[in-house]
């Protein structure tokens, strides 16, 4: 299988249960709820969608040949000895499981990494996922009912999306996201006092954003 990757680089994860910890991006191109160009977004399944995921020009994106050869490439983006920590890597997209497949797994695993994957839940899951993010959108069909943690983006107007329709999921983390967009604001007021109201839910905030990292 040929890896289509538009980018890989080194950061901290921003959001969600691991928020602040040093992780190399794997972000893959392509996703199957949205072509990724803006004269479709109307028409798109997810309208809202932040990241750009279209092509592989990104800083270490490309064409991969094999497994081996991509878990070399995010590898070599990990720069600091890992006798402290395992190396971690986000593989995200775009939507990741339309090309994580379990060879790139067991290669990327071969070479240290403990594996995230952030996906739309729209594909089952390949085993050996080390930490499954979820994160569901309205009119979507959800096959992957559990995980590690489950990260709506709130709010959706659509009652496919509501925070009570995934409360009986097999996932250890629930957390609410509010909606990057003009209303930003208001979306995270409104995400504050669900969680207030609803304990079982937690806030993550795109704490990337706010520190000006990509």
């Amino acid at each position: 299988m040929t890896y289509s990757v538009k980018e890989i680089y080194y950061t901290l994860q921003g959001e969600g249960a691991h928020t602040g910890r040093p992780a190399v991006f794997l972000r893959f191109a392509g996703c199957n709820l949205w072509s990724g160009r803006e004269e479709h977004r109307a028409e798109a399944v997810c309208r809202f969608c932040d990241t750009h995921f279209v092509g592989v020009d990104g800083p270490g994106g490309g064409k991969f040949e094999t497994a081996t050869e991509l878990a070399t490439a995010v590898r070599s983006h990990w720069p600091v000895d890992e006798s402290n920590a395992r190396p971690y890597i986000v593989c995200t997209g775009g939507e990741p499981l339309l090309q994580l497949d379990t060879a790139a797994i067991d290669a990327m695993h071969a070479v240290g990494f403990e594996i995230g994957v952030e996906s739309n839940g729209t594909i089952a899951a390949p085993p050996g996922i080390d930490w499954l993010c979820i994160s569901p959108k309205a009119n979507a069909s959800l096959q992957q009912d559990s995980g590690n943690e489950l990260k709506l983006v709130y709010p959706q107007v659509e009652q496919s999306a509501q925070p009570a329709s995934f409360e009986a999921l097999a996932f250890e983390h629930f957390f609410l996201q509010p909606m990057d967009s003009p209303d930003a604001a208001e979306n995270t007021r409104l995400a504050i006092d669900f969680c207030l109201q609803n304990p079982r839910w937690k806030l993550s905030l795109q704490t990337h954003k706010y520190l000006g990292i990509d």
